[in-house]
């Protein structure tokens, strides 16, 4: 079994709204640029900014305009649900890279996503561009009767959504795409719809009767894939359940599950961060913990690769 250590809990300076709590709560994406670290929240507005090496809290930046409900039940109906956040290399009009952050596609409202330029340092700079999602997702809804898309990573001119699955459609899935044609289409008003160039299925397990689904994943420099997944009792991709277990897991360049291993903990792991280090890949994660009044944490390990 894998242990983590806790770095930190990801408190922020200042709240997203006036009745919101001084933390993060639902931390969903990550992804570290030095010893920045950017994480999205699947019930916010905003883009999380914390250190990795500092423990004071983090900034936010607002995403999208608007606000949402303070009640639970009518956030979560509202929210974007950005579940997948992606650093992409230098491209047009970007010539530093971006970071992507995208809305889960599971309802027609959580298809919306941002794309964030970043300086040569690694910050984000200007305006965060808001983008319409609908060309890659909504085809998608043909592939999988529970769209869930929780994760994203880029490998040389490739761009890999992690479809999760759930306890009535354990449908976990690696979904493909050139990535130079979404990027176009993304920034394209009225942009044809894009198909996947390949999707590769795969079963994660199970414990007691709850499959484990892909949370998060990260591009290791060989095209190889670290992930997170977790077995959440839940009937379905809108609604949360208890945590029964989480793993991390290697799938190979080809999508095949190289090594999946349980966590000591159930930690709600939902987003995964790696660094190749000789054979040991090391390890940033964040939690959503599922309660607004608890802040989500930042947690380290390391493991073979």
């Amino acid at each position: 079994m894998i242990s983590l250590t806790k770095m930190r809990e990801l408190t922020i300076k200042a709240p997203s709204a006036r009745r919101r709590p001084l933390h993060v709560s639902a931390a969903s994406g990550l992804v570290s640029v030095g010893s920045t670290l950017y994480v999205i929240a699947d019930d916010e507005l905003h883009l999380g900014v914390f250190s990795t090496t500092e423990p004071e809290p983090g900034d936010l930046i607002r995403l999208f305009e608007g606000a949402l409900p303070d009640t639970k039940a009518e956030r979560k109906r509202r929210k974007p649900d950005l579940e997948a956040l992606v650093l992409i290399p230098a491209f047009r009009n970007f010539p530093h890279g971006a970071i992507l952050a995208m809305g889960s596609g599971s309802r027609p409202n959580r298809r919306r996503g941002a794309l964030l330029g970043l300086d040569v340092n690694g910050a984000v700079c200007g305006a965060p561009r808001e983008l319409d999602l609908s060309p890659i997702l909504g085809p998608l809804k043909d592939a999988f009767p529970e769209l869930n898309i929780e994760g994203a990573v880029v490998f040389g001119d490739e761009l890999r959504l992690f479809q999760r699955g759930n306890k009535q459609q354990a449908d976990n899935a690696i979904i493909r795409y050139p990535l130079s044609r979404v990027l176009a289409a993304l920034q394209r008003l009225g942009a044809d719809t894009i198909v996947p160039s390949a999707i590769h299925r795969l079963d994660l397990g199970s414990i007691g009767g709850v499959p484990f689904s892909f949370t998060d994943a990260a591009a290791l420099p060989n095209g190889d894939m670290v992930f997170c997944a977790v077995a959440e009792d839940t009937e379905d991709a809108y609604r949360d359940g208890p945590c029964i277990a989480a793993g991390i897991g290697i799938a190979d360049n080809n999508g095949h599950i190289v090594s999946f291993q349980h966590l000591d903990r159930p930690y709600k792991v939902e987003g995964i961060n790696a660094r190749q280090d000789g054979d040991r890949l090391n390890l940033l994660l964040v939690t959503d913990a599922d309660d607004p009044g608890m802040p989500a944490a930042l947690f380290s390990t390391s493991i073979p690769k």
